[in-house]
């Protein structure tokens, strides 16, 4: 039952009771008590209104905003070249990194001798790659 049917049922009830035919106080505030329930009633439903419209128009923003994503990002990634990127080495403490072998994925353990090099050969699958990473991220603790 929405708002505006309880009003109305109030309403029943008073007409019921007579009360607008009474010229007692009680009655008058009762009466105007019923008419700005129908008033927040009626607003109420407005809201609800402009409520699902909105949703409406958020949903077809979302799906909007979603095919635009999927346009540019998987345009963007298919532009992207993985041969330019280049693994980064992560720290795991005493002269120790690890980094993922690009070619099979396998994570690999090396030391600061192999960063000095600046190439990696895998142990996993054999090849070679270098490393992408500038010594200043590695050891930038302060």
């Amino acid at each position: 039952m929405t708002i505006s049917e309880k009003v109305a049922y109030l309403k029943g009830l008073a007409d019921g009771m007579e009360l607008d035919k009474e010229d007692s106080k009680e009655s008058k505030l009762i009466g105007k008590i019923i008419d700005i329930l129908e008033d927040v009633g009626l607003s109420v439903e407005d809201l609800e209104s402009e409520v699902e419209d909105l949703g409406d128009a958020l949903d077809v923003l979302s799906e909007d905003v979603e095919d635009l994503e999927t346009l540019v990002y998987d345009d963007w990634e298919d532009d992207e070249d993985d041969d330019d990127v280049l693994p980064f080495p992560t720290e795991l403490g005493d002269d120790f990194f690890e980094v993922e072998c690009p070619s099979c994925g396998e994570d690999i353990v090396i030391d600061e001798s192999a960063l000095d090099a600046g190439e990696v050969a895998c142990p996993n699958c054999g090849d070679k790659f270098a490393l992408g990473f500038d010594m200043d991220d590695l050891t930038d603790d302060e």
